[in-house]
């Protein structure tokens, strides 16, 4: 006997539906986000006589402890049904707007019974595979945190203090923030001799030459427009703090980047991966983690391009055809395979040429590098359902060839 389970999920309650092969509401419940309440799911799947694996569930997300509990317990048919899959499905069971979180459990299980060839099972990543997702979310995260913190401080300096800003060139460098910390007002530095400055940026790591240090310090020390006084009063207090916050986001980026890397390098995938031009130290591990090991989860090339956002949306109705952005998707998988279209042009003489002769019918730059994702992701998938590592001399002539006209 099959049975299907939809989950209409909630921080502290689920409701659920067990429906029969014929469409039939078995049985309903709804359940505490508790082990008891786990259990008591469990166990009314055991008195119907149904086998786990028997049981087809269906829940709109894969990032909750239920969906640990029933892998735990053998549910091998986890289907993760997109929320927009259950609100365009309504209109199948009632003609009015109206729904609860009971009727959604129900539609939810209907959909998996019925539409189940459009999605894949879901199954648990290897330990590495979940070790790789949790250091690239935080990494991003990271790094988003530290592009807000560094924009805050820079619009504080620009306002009081901007010789901090200029001296070193590069943005906003860990040493512009530690000299802030340092010499928090423009007072601070009008006085600073040449050794003193010296003895300060090779105490914080500054390994260039001497005559670019001298350069820095030339910088550090040419005139700048006078700030009022109550702003140097007003705005030193909030540098520090910020610059104190830049600084620990950027040791606690490169100690999870370290991490990452160990973990990473254990993977039999990641060779396959660092193959790839340009990928590096985050790209790279990445892309092992949102590809997984489950070579199930992504048959066909659509279905890993569209999570990554990298192909566009076409809706075509007689004479009237629209190609749009696509919205849904995995974001932090976009952001990767994007970055590394753009840093593979310097390293992939293929991807430099495509992206020449793709620009010209692009409204933008990031639309073409968009195109060249779409394009990678193509080669990357490819690689990972046959496991061969990548060679720029095969792409190429394969690329030649198949570009021969037929005779």
């Amino acid at each position: 006997m099959k049975v299907y389970l939809g989950i209409d999920w909630s921080q502290a309650k689920h409701d659920a539906c067990f429906v029969n092969e014929v469409g039939g509401i078995v049985t309903r419940l709804t359940l505490a986000h508790t082990p008891g309440g786990f259990a008591q799911l469990d166990a009314t799947r055991q008195k119907m006589g149904v086998a786990a694996d028997e049981s087809w569930v269906g829940v709109e997300t894969a990032h909750n402890l239920l969906i640990d509990f029933l892998w735990a317990r053998g549910y091998t048919q986890v289907y993760i049904v997109p929320p927009r899959a259950v609100n365009s499905a309504r209109p199948r069971y009632t003609q009015s707007e109206a729904h609860t979180d009971r009727s959604d459990a129900y539609v939810i299980a209907d959909l998996v019974r019925t539409d189940q060839q459009r999605w894949t099972p879901w199954h648990p990543p290897s330990p590495l595979i979940w070790q790789l997702r949790a250091k690239i979310s935080l990494v991003l995260y990271l790094t988003q945190n530290m592009t807000r913190v560094s924009n805050r401080l820079r619009a504080v300096l620009l306002r009081y203090y901007p010789a901090a800003l200029h001296t070193f060139q590069t943005g906003l460098p860990p040493l512009a923030a530690q000299l802030v910390l340092n010499y928090p007002t423009p007072a601070d530095v009008a006085g600073l001799s040449w050794d003193a400055f010296e003895r300060f940026a090779r105490g914080q790591g500054y390994r260039r030459t001497i005559q670019e240090l001298r350069g820095c310090y030339a910088r550090l020390q040419e005139p700048q427009p006078v700030a009022d006084p109550v702003a140097v009063v007003a705005y030193p207090g909030e540098a520090e703090l910020l610059a104190q916050q830049y600084l620990r986001l950027t040791q606690s980026k490169l100690a999870e980047l370290k991490a990452m890397q160990a973990i990473f390098v254990q993977h039999p995938d990641a060779a396959l991966f660092e193959s790839l031009p340009a990928t590096g130290e985050v790209i790279a591990p990445g892309l092992l983690a949102k590809f997984g090991d489950d070579r199930d989860r992504f048959p066909t090339l659509a279905s890993v391009q569209c999570l990554a956002g990298t192909c566009p949306v076409t809706e075509a109705s007689g004479k009237r055809r629209v190609v749009h952005f696509r919205r849904a998707c995995d974001h932090e998988f976009r952001w990767l395979v994007q970055e590394w279209a753009r840093c593979s042009r310097s390293e992939s003489t293929w991807a430099a040429t495509y992206l020449e002769q793709v620009r010209p019918h692009c409204d933008s730059d990031n639309e073409a590098y968009r195109r060249l994702a779409n394009r990678w992701l193509a080669v990357a998938w490819k690689m990972w359902h046959t496991r061969q590592p990548y060679d720029e001399a095969y792409h190429l002539e394969h690329h030649a060839h198949r570009s021969q006209p037929r005779v």
